[in-house]
């Protein structure tokens, strides 16, 4: 997790560049920076009689409700609104130290790291699959999680236009288990396969008493190369910009950690059917993360594309403005694109607002793209004939991500 905000440590080591909307009252109107989603219940907004915004310096949401029980719809026979930070994940705890790194470590920031080279750039990034491996335990499914492993990693350094070149992998585990080892590695030979990057090497350690048995833990990294002059930065985003979405397999692999507290206040396995759809929670939640290497650099071929931002941890809210250079902002477009339906499971069952949905989760959208109105008409038009795409919102004065 090389640089990405709030994620699955989801400590993130990214210098605090997540600015919101201004809220001009007291009660969600609908441009503030929370979303009213079609479809997406509306006993989920509760009434926040103070929802505070930190400086543009801490730029992030802090919620504070207060009121009688009645006034925010948690009756005694009700689970209270579940947050993230519920579930164990201090997002600000994690900026906290990214800014204490920055002082340290100068210059990081972005999605991945540039090294020069020559007339080019090596571009870095590390990750792993946090809390979505118990899944794998729970379930026997090993065969993609490695999939999810090189996804984060090649996700976000293609963001920077880089191609990747190479994966290196950390597997380890109390005692080595030789066929579940041989599952995992396969999915990240997989991986490496679908974003078209060589699978390096790796490490696997066996460390008894370290891990509980039959468990395992996951990191990797990878490098990837653009030219200087092919570098995508976001400098050049101006307001009448697009923004174009590439659909989400579902919760890709952050925030996890809220999604086993959800499972659990809710009473059901991940054996049970997903409400409302032919499949189970469990295979809802461990569908693998979409790897969108090839798609995008075929975009970005073609020219008009000015920024990108890979939707991790941090969700629309974080993600979306480390892009963009000061002065401009995105307004989202509700109901331009389709939510999976785990999202508004993962929403009612736990009772969670839509501001902490929108900085928690990809909400069906893994990757956004900043482009020039032609070539937002170009992707879309093509995405008709070969993979979808969708005009999610535009580029706006002011900072932050607004709704409308």
């Amino acid at each position: 997790m090389n640089t990405s905000c709030g994620a699955n440590l989801e400590l993130s080591r990214c210098i605090a560049a997540s600015p919101v909307c201004r809220l001009k009252s007291d009660i969600f109107e609908s441009k503030s920076c929370v979303p009213k989603f079609r479809g997406f219940s509306k006993k989920l907004l509760p009434l926040c009689k103070n929802i505070h915004a930190r400086s543009n310096k801490e730029r992030n949401i802090t919620l504070s409700v207060t009121g009688s029980a009645s006034q925010v719809d948690t009756a005694a026979d009700e689970p209270s609104s579940l947050t993230y930070k519920d579930a164990g994940v201090d997002i600000d705890a994690g900026s906290e130290l990214v800014r204490r790194i920055a002082k340290m470590a100068p210059g990081i920031g972005g999605f991945g790291g540039l090294f020069p080279l020559g007339d080019s750039y090596l571009v870095a990034g590390t990750d792993g699959v946090g809390t979505k491996l118990k899944l794998a335990f729970e379930t026997g499914i090993h065969d993609t999680i490695g999939i999810d492993l090189v996804a984060m990693s090649v996700n976000d350094i293609v963001t920077s236009g880089a191609k990747p070149l190479f994966f290196l992998d950390y597997f380890a585990t109390s005692r080595l288990d030789v066929d579940l080892a041989e599952k995992v590695i396969k999915g990240i030979v997989d991986g490496c396969q679908q974003s078209d990057c060589a699978l390096l090497g790796g490490e696997t350690a066996e460390m008894p008493d370290f891990y509980a048995e039959g468990e395992y833990d996951l990191s990797g990294f990878a490098v990837g190369i653009v030219k200087k002059d092919s570098v995508i930065d976001g400098k050049g985003i101006k307001v009448g910009d697009i923004l174009i979405g590439l659909p989400s397999s579902g919760v890709h692999s952050n925030g996890f950690s809220l999604v086993r507290r959800v499972l659990k206040q809710s009473g059901l396995s991940l054996k049970d059917q997903l409400p409302g759809e032919a499949i189970t929670l469990g295979e809802a939640l461990i569908a693998p993360t979409v790897i969108y290497v090839k798609q995008v650099l075929d975009i970005i071929n073609k020219g008009g594309v000015k920024g990108i931002a890979h939707i991790t941890g941090g969700g629309f809210t974080d993600n979306i403005p480390r892009v963009f250079p000061k002065g401009v902002g995105a307004n989202i477009y509700e109901g331009s694109w389709t939510i999976p339906p785990v999202f508004k499971w993962i929403q009612e069952a736990g009772r969670i607002e839509d501001a902490e949905m929108m900085r928690t989760f990809n909400m069906g959208i893994g990757m956004v793209l900043v482009v020039s109105p032609e070539a937002a008409d170009r992707i879309l038009g093509e995405g008709q004939k070969t993979s979808i795409a969708y005009r999610i919102g535009e580029v706006v004065k002011g900072d932050g991500v607004s709704y409308s």
